[in-house]
């Protein structure tokens, strides 16, 4: 399949109707993705960076998130190309585009979580880790714990001024 067509870009919002593709790609191509909203996607791609998108002209073709801190960790996150189009490198070049981006390339370790694809990872260089293999099922508390922003300005303000 010539795919030279194939567009990669970054995005930080995506507009409702590319939401909707975005949904759907995810229940065609994607098992653990199926039952999330636009709403909760919002959300999760206004707090990573990068988005990549992949298209196909005017059709979502590709997806993939990461966070970071930009210098020590950064976690790939939901790497997705429709089933038409695997097997044709897409999903590499998904790949390679977000572990490009500055805010990706410089952190000592990229982290990312499969269920299936391991040898798909392993080709691009990942490696199986065991020895940070933990997770916390979070639970909704009913009540959020903000803190207070100005504490810590006000404290910046009183070291200056000693």
């Amino acid at each position: 399949m010539d795919c030279s067509h194939i567009q990669f870009q970054y995005n930080d919002t995506l507009e409702p109707p590319e939401l909707q593709q975005l949904l759907r790609l995810f229940r065609l191509a994607a098992f653990w993705a199926g039952d999330r909203t636009s709403e909760d996607l919002t959300t999760a791609i206004a707090h990573s960076h990068p988005v990549v998108t992949a298209w196909d002209g005017t059709h979502l073709i590709g997806f993939a998130r990461a966070t970071s801190d930009g210098v020590y960790r950064a976690t790939i996150w939901d790497v997705v190309i429709h089933p038409d189009y695997q097997g044709a490198g897409l999903g590499r070049r998904l790949v390679e585009t977000v572990l490009g981006h500055p805010h990706v390339h410089r952190a000592e370790r990229v982290y990312l979580m499969t269920t299936n694809q391991q040898a798909f990872y392993d080709r691009i260089g990942f490696q199986a880790n065991t020895t940070t293999t933990m997770v916390l099922f979070n639970q909704p508390l009913g009540v959020a714990c903000d803190l207070p922003q100005r504490a810590v300005a006000v404290d910046r303000v009183q070291e200056q001024r000693s």
